[in-house]
């Protein structure tokens, strides 16, 4: 056996190209055991517990929280000790370094029908063993990512994640989960209310704060006010962003991560790739009876315009110029979060009823909130619906990411004045985008399709 091991950093899921290091739980120097957690890592899909490929000492760690490390490049360093267990050689890790495969369409949206903008279907309706978010096969065994202790504290890496991100200090904060485990939830409240956190030995808030006597003898921060004159009452001159080397707060170059990271990758290939067309219309609601879950609605008026005009309802291949269209409908239901937009499927949704619709979306939701969807949850659906509206805005162009051919955008519900009968009335409607790959439909499959949508709408129920 070698005196050092180097690890490189494994394909943590779909052939995404990098990840963040979100918290190591050892330190240089520190002896760790085989499959012992080594680090926790952000990728676009979830945060990820990576386990130690050997048993022995941590000679070099390649980076520090926040950096970003390329599939397949130095994550650590190892000296093996031969009185540890070690992973006998040939043994499959699960771990792939090969070159990325193509980059995982995931993207965007919302809660329970509400903002879905970016697709992600991939080129399988199943998970990929050994690259899944979320798990880390190992020998015959799988490491789910699951609660671990760290310096006296349970938690799940996405929490510990979290914790960082809002500076809660998790030793200070109260666990409600099973076993003493810190959640998501009990994060979120610490840091809304900092009177729920534990007294710390030193005292504190649990937020990382400068202590008074500290605040009182450090030197006022110098303040940067911007004028358009100089002191002589003369026009300033401009200059560009990051002249002042000493200013590091707004202005300053953010590297993006995770899900934005892969987002922004994903939005540019589907511009270099995608012919996209969009046609807009409204649909009208005023038949309605009683009150209805909207976003249930859309996905049922998808579902039929899918059955009407299975075109749209597809795959594309430009490479090949094929297109495979699906007897069943996976809808896009996107959610919006603070780390960027998720795309969860939701399969199945021609055999769903309101309710079945509502369940799912919810469950979808609840799994990308906590970050413990399924990567094959993200992936291979057969249309996305972004219900943009909720926030703001009437009609859009919503991207359409291959290989899925089309993108229904749901606008903001207005009251309109329309003619009926030669008189007048105010109805509600509810403004649709429908964004399409028109190398793989017509602009009448488009159409029809629009029409078929917007006649299942107007339905009373």
């Amino acid at each position: 056996m070698s005196q050092t091991k180097t690890f490189h950093l494994p394909d943590l899921g779909e052939g995404l190209p990098d990840a963040t290091i979100v918290e190591w739980f050892v330190k240089e120097g520190d002896t760790i055991r085989l499959d012992e957690p080594l680090v926790s890592m952000e990728t676009a899909k979830a945060v990820v517990e990576v386990p130690s490929p050997v048993s022995g000492k941590v000679l070099r760690l390649a980076g520090k929280a926040g950096d970003v490390i390329a599939t397949g490049a130095m994550l650590a360093e190892f000296e093996p000790d031969p009185a540890l267990p070690q992973r006998a050689e040939g043994q499959d890790t699960g771990h792939h370094h090969g070159a990325p495969a193509k980059p995982a369409k995931a993207s965007a949206s919302d809660d329970g029908g509400e903002l879905p903008v970016q697709p992600a279907p991939s080129e399988a309706r199943g998970g990929d063993a050994g690259t899944v978010v979320g798990a880390m096969q190992s020998s015959d065994a799988v490491h789910a990512e699951r609660a671990i202790a760290v310096g006296g504290v349970k938690a799940m890496p996405a929490v510990r994640a979290l914790a960082r991100k809002l500076g809660v200090d998790l030793a200070r904060v109260a666990p409600t989960g099973p076993e003493g485990t810190v959640t998501l939830a009990d994060v979120k409240q610490a840091a809304a209310d900092p009177s729920r956190l534990l007294p710390s030995r030193a005292g504190g808030t649990g937020v990382a704060q400068p202590t008074a006597a500290a605040a009182a003898s450090a030197p006022a921060p110098a303040v940067h006010q911007r004028t358009p004159v100089s002191a002589s009452g003369r026009p300033m001159r401009t200059r560009p962003p990051g002249a002042d080397a000493g200013v590091a707060a707004s202005g300053q170059p953010e590297q993006l991560k995770g899900v934005r990271r892969n987002m922004a990758r994903v939005m540019a290939d589907a511009h270099s790739k995608v012919v996209p067309t969009t046609l807009v219309d409204d649909a009208d609601l005023h038949a309605w009876i009683g009150k209805q879950d909207i976003t249930a609605r859309l996905v049922r008026a998808i579902v039929a315009a899918c059955k009407a005009v299975p075109a749209l309802n597809a795959w594309f291949d430009g490479e090949a110029l094929s297109v495979t269209r699906h007897p069943h409908v996976d809808v896009g239901i996107a959610v919006d979060t603070d780390d960027g937009l998720f795309v969860p499927a939701l399969r199945n949704a021609d055999m769903l009823d309101a309710r079945g619709i509502r369940a799912g979306i919810d469950r979808l939701r609840a799994q990308v909130e906590d970050r413990s969807i399924p990567a094959s949850e993200l992936s291979g659906y057969t249309i996305s619906l972004s219900n943009f509206g909720m926030f703001a805005g009437r009609y859009a162009t919503p991207v359409v990411v291959p290989p899925c051919v089309a993108i229904v955008g749901a606008g903001r519900l207005s009251h309109d004045v329309v003619a009926v009968m030669g008189g007048i009335e105010v109805h509600r409607r509810l403004p649709i985008s429908l964004t399409f790959d028109h190398r793989a439909a017509t602009g009448g499959e488009a159409a029809r399709f629009l029409r078929a949508l917007l006649d299942d709408m107007a339905l009373p129920n």
